[in-house]
């Protein structure tokens, strides 16, 4: 017990990373399509998690290609933990809304990611409860990761989760989140989500306000994985009247697009591992993630998503193999600015063909 004692008492430092490699073949890319598809760099990142008595840190930067953004900060925060229920989590800190970590199996996420509702993080901090039947979450975050802090000032999109950039900026944000667990082993999971935060308009100086709700639902089982989700999203912009308030800019990977001010989003993602012995394979999990974003003005055209994949696990060596298919999709075809707030009635479906190959340590 002395011995148990004395090591709590020692600061604690682990490090970890990642390299990954993309192959990809568009059905929108002609030029690639004759050269059999692209196989290049992905990203590196690096992982730090350290500990001293019940204060801990977290923190991960990677580096893409210039072109993605280059090098940034996905989260970095201090935590501090009051027992083995309660905890408080302070800087570039997921936010608490939706499905947790990810609403998806896939290497693409889901639709909810491109729209900055699914593994986000933002500057603040958040209280975490976590017992045995039931978790909750509150926090505040004061803006968006900044990179600059000037007066007028646009928001940098070089940074890996989406939020809100051009000449609006988010802006003291509330989330509360509670989940009920469910059935012998709490693999059932179901809860709510709800947020609501300000819009600041570099021009006209004012600030509208954003507020979403969200349902969601989780079956963790030993080999099945479902996840459920339905959200309402609304954004109020104070934009000049030259403007129009109805689209707004999000941004991430270093290039903006433009957003549909009011949607509602639908997503059913399903996963089946499957345990082997194939050389170094361990394992094979099998999904299909789905995504509908439901855009509230009536001459929009409404955006879909659907992967279909399968992650081969082989030691520290995780690849996924994926199909993904969108419809006025920004990242696979169409026209990037549009796709997710206007749209184009005329759209196809198009897809992409990728294999991911990452080692983890």
């Amino acid at each position: 017990m002395a011995q148990d004692a004395e090591n709590e008492e020692k600061p604690k430092l682990k490090l970890g990373g990642a390299l990954r490699f993309n192959y990809n073949l568009s059905s929108w890319k002609d030029g690639q399509k004759d050269r059999g598809g692209d196989f290049g760099y992905d990203m590196f990142r690096v992982n730090a998690e350290g500990s001293y008595k019940r204060i801990f840190l977290n923190v991960e930067y990677r580096l893409y290609s210039e072109a993605f953004g280059g090098g940034f900060l996905k989260q970095g925060w201090m935590g501090y933990k009051i027992n083995k229920e309660d905890q408080i989590q302070v800087g570039l800190t997921q936010v608490p809304f939706g499905l947790q970590q990810y609403n998806s199996h896939n290497w693409f996420f889901n639709l909810t990611y491109y729209v900055g509702l699914e593994d986000d993080h933002d500057m603040g901090i958040k209280y975490i409860h976590d017992s045995d039947r039931i978790q909750y979450q509150l926090a505040f975050f004061k803006n968006a990761e900044e990179l600059q802090f000037g007066s007028t000032t646009e928001t940098d999109p070089s940074r890996y989760s989406y939020d809100i950039t051009g000449r609006n900026k988010e802006i003291n944000q509330f989330n509360g989140k509670f989940i009920y667990k469910l059935g012998k082993d709490r693999q059932h999971q179901l809860g709510t989500s709800v947020q609501y935060g300000g819009i600041y308009n570099l021009d006209t100086k004012e600030t509208g306000n954003h507020h979403g709700f969200a349902l969601h639902y989780e079956y963790l089982g030993e080999k099945w994985n479902v996840k459920a989700q339905g959200m309402i999203i609304d954004h109020n912009l104070k934009t000049p009247d030259t403007i129009s308030d109805k689209v707004l800019q999000f941004g991430a990977y270093g290039a903006n697009y433009g957003l549909a001010a009011k949607f509602n989003m639908y997503s059913l993602a399903v996963s089946r591992s499957i345990p082997v012995e194939i050389g170094p394979i361990s394992n094979l999990e099998f999904y299909n993630d789905f995504g509908f974003m439901d855009k509230a003005e009536k001459d929009f055209e409404d955006s879909y998503m659907n992967v279909t994949g399968v992650l081969i696990t082989a030691g520290n060596v995780y690849t996924y193999i994926d199909y993904a298919a969108g419809y006025n999709h920004s990242w696979l075809g169409g026209n990037f600015v549009d796709d997710f707030s206007v749209g184009n009635p005329d759209a196809k479906w198009e897809a992409r063909f990728n294999i991911n190959i990452g080692y983890y340590f």
